[in-house]
């Protein structure tokens, strides 16, 4: 196995295989990311893969536990490549994320929302090592954009 503190986040993500998408076009009046300082917060990225949203519909209904787990990872890759976006092309000077915030197109009495969004943070910590750990909510809501069933924002902060 590999120590994460000796691979680069390029590497890692190299090494994982895991595949980025294409950043997502906004569908309204914003941009996929802002900068300010080190600090690069990302806007709500639903579970899009390339322009095809790949979950749509309610999480206890359409959706069950592992499902929605999923689509909250293509919201982290989503995240992922916005960031990488904005560090220049390189992950590597990416110093730790800060906060996830997820929101869970759900039915009203959906139980797991928390471990809906463990999607994307587990997605966080395996890329990214102890400086994936971050603060984070997780909230159920009636609707999200396009119909998907999960949307997440992140802050980063860059060394």
């Amino acid at each position: 196995m590999t120590d994460l503190a000796a691979e680069s986040a390029d590497q890692r993500l190299a090494s994982l295989g895991i595949e980025l998408p294409q950043v997502p076009q906004p569908v309204a009046n914003f941009i996929p990311f802002r900068r300010h300082g080190d600090l690069v917060y990302l806007a709500g990225q639903v579970c899009e893969w390339n322009g095809d949203v790949r979950f749509i519909g309610k999480v206890g209904e359409a959706f069950d536990l592992l499902q929605a787990q999923a689509a909250a990872r293509v919201c982290g890759l989503n995240l992922i490549a916005a960031l990488k976006l904005a560090c220049g092309g390189s992950l590597d000077r990416v110093s730790c994320c800060l906060r996830l915030g997820g929101f869970v197109n759900c039915t009203p009495s959906y139980p797991n929302i928390p471990q809906v969004i463990n999607g994307a943070s587990d997605l966080m910590h395996e890329l990214f090592g102890a400086r994936g750990h971050h603060a984070r909510t997780a909230v159920g809501v009636a609707n999200l954009p396009r119909g998907a069933a999960v949307e997440v924002d992140a802050i980063f902060a860059l060394g």
